[in-house]
């Protein structure tokens, strides 16, 4: 599990889009230099390692992604994406909606009268999310040459997170009780954006596919006042196979 920690820090997931970036600028360079892709299978099947960060709410989770698709020409392709990740986040009063935040600045007044509240209290509650993403869709894929496939993919669909919080104090976990009587909640909402990459090709039927996605959904709109984007990183293995499409 020491390879998912080092791969869940902020820090080196900004430096692995940054050595990303700079291998596709130094694979960009040298397109004319390569040779025409002769195979282009009818299948298509991506397994890989994937981090979904929402800066909006300070989470980072990282999990996996699979992505399976038929090619119905060499440019394009129908697929479904389905990936799931799990992390932590944080949730402050200025994310809620504003009757919920005056309604608790009322609270915290009252208790702070009281003398029951901590000089310098700051309302902070900790979050263990579980996210996972349901689309489906077409991929626009460039196969002019052997050794690098770029791509660009619209993204609609579905996301369903569940939230558990983890208040770290009495008056947290009070607050909590009352916006999550459970223990945690649940909620399904639609979401769109748009991602891109390539596949670098190594043989006809394998090569490691490296992209991002951006995306937008409104979950949990009864506590949060804003939607918020989702920038998921993915790398793995790739493969194809079946009909030449050529």
């Amino acid at each position: 599990m020491s390879h998912l920690k080092w791969l869940g820090s902020k820090s080196n997931i900004k430096s692995l889009f940054q050595l990303v970036a700079c291998g596709l600028t130094l694979c960009a360079l040298c397109l004319p230099a390569l040779g025409q892709q002769e195979y282009v299978g009818k299948y298509d099947l991506f397994v890989g390692y994937a981090y979904l960060s929402s800066p909006k709410i300070s989470l980072g989770e990282p999990g996996v992604h699979i992505q399976l698709g038929m090619r119905y020409r060499t440019w394009v392709s129908l697929g479904l994406d389905y990936s799931h990740a799990a992390g932590d986040g944080m949730i402050t009063p200025d994310l809620l909606p504003t009757a919920l935040q005056q309604s608790l600045a009322t609270q915290l007044q009252g208790l702070a009268a009281l003398g029951r509240l901590p000089a310098g209290y700051t309302l902070k509650v900790p979050l263990r999310s579980e996210t996972s993403t349901f689309a489906a869709g077409p991929q626009f894929g460039l196969h002019r040459w052997k050794y690098i496939t770029p791509f660009i993919r619209p993204s609609i669909g579905a996301i369903r997170e569940v939230a558990t919080p983890r208040p770290g104090d009495a008056i947290a976990t009070a607050i909590v009780q009352q916006l999550a009587p459970s223990g945690k909640k649940t909620d399904w909402t639609g979401f769109y954006g748009v991602g891109g990459g390539a596949d670098i090709n190594f043989t006809r039927n394998f090569g490691v596919r490296i992209h991002a996605d951006f995306v937008r959904d409104h979950l949990f709109n009864d506590i949060l006042r804003d939607s918020r984007g989702t920038i998921r990183f993915s790398v793995g293995p790739a493969f194809q196979w079946g009909k030449n499409m050529k």
